[in-house]
């Protein structure tokens, strides 16, 4: 059986569709499952037992021998959400438990970290494991993702194979509950339909022109590609970032949505918030040169085919992936 966490969450619901997909129903769901909205993610989906997430642990402590792997995607990932205790509880001790009865049981595990690590990206956008001790986070959800990730760089115990993934702004289908913290493109999407036009930030540093700020978005279809693809060949562990390695301004992401939707293009600016306008990110953009060393050689898709797939296969219909 196959374990995913954060199962009814964006991700993790089309991480359990793809499985699906592959054949697998043998799955183990983990989430609070309280939320109907989150629900209706699973509406389709095939699978063996829900278990809510404050039991897991000792569930999977007692049924750990029938586990082949482990997908740890659930997260308190609200980046607004200032209680240290929080995050320490459910991001750093949580991934910390299902860590080490993976290592006890030798099961090979994937889990979510963040290209929120990176913090201001004045160290870049690299992997590599060198430089995880001196990143600096700019809000506690990073800090607690780049926190576990310094514990598993230390464990002389290990699963058989792990990864972190470095997910960079992943949108796509499956996001509707997700309110202030969903995708740009879900934002523009319903900000056109409701207004016939786009508001997206003014620049406020003079090497950036308005709506030139970037950002690497990936389509979440190439994230879930990506595990599969470590689940299936089990390369070498470590951090990895998931990106598309190329970087793309907001103002292309508008366009784009605009095209998709078939409407005349109507972008205007409006100034970034003083309260988060010093931490507001100009650039990222990750380096996916170590996942392609391992092999990995799917084509990602580009920001004008993902925004277009999720526009008019998922956000106009109102579907589920």
């Amino acid at each position: 059986m196959i374990v995913v966490t954060g199962a009814a969450g964006f991700i993790g619901s089309v991480l359990v569709g793809a499985l699906n997909d592959e054949g697998r129903t043998d799955l183990i769901l983990v989430d609070e499952f309280k939320r109907e909205d989150k629900l209706k993610n699973l509406a389709d989906k095939e699978f063996e037992k829900q278990i809510d997430r404050a039991e897991f642990i000792n569930w999977f402590e007692a049924n750990a021998e029938n586990i082949e792997f482990v997908f740890h995607i659930g997260a308190r990932t609200d980046t607004t959400e200032f209680d240290v205790e929080i995050f320490n509880r459910l991001n750093l001790n949580y991934t910390k438990d299902i860590w080490n009865i993976c290592t006890e049981n030798e099961i090979p595990m994937v889990y979510a970290s963040s290209a929120a690590t990176y913090g201001d990206g004045s160290l870049g956008y690299d992997d590599n494991h060198e430089i995880v001790e001196k990143l600096k986070p700019l809000n506690v959800y990073g800090e607690s993702k780049n926190d576990f990730d310094k514990w598993a760089l230390k464990q002389d115990k290990t699963p058989p194979s792990w990864y972190g993934l470095k997910f960079f702004n992943v949108y796509g289908p499956n996001e509707f509950h997700k309110g202030r913290m969903a995708s740009v493109i879900m934002h523009a999407f319903k900000q056109i339909n409701e207004t016939g036009g786009m508001k997206l930030f003014r620049s406020h540093r003079p090497d950036y022109t308005d709506g030139g700020q970037l950002r690497d978005f990936v389509y979440v279809k190439d994230v879930v590609e990506v595990m599969l693809f470590l689940w299936e060949y089990q390369v070498d562990s470590g951090l990895y970032n998931l990106g598309t390695g190329k970087a793309r301004p907001f103002l292309d992401l508008a366009k784009a949505t605009f095209k998709a939707m078939g409407k005349e293009e109507n972008i205007s600016f409006v100034d970034t918030p003083a309260d988060i306008r010093d931490k507001y990110q100009y650039f990222t953009e990750a380096n996916m040169q170590k996942l392609l060393d391992q092999g990995y050689g799917v084509p990602f898709y580009s920001l004008e085919e993902g925004v277009e797939d999720y526009v008019q296969n998922f956000l106009e219909p109102g579907g589920y992936y």
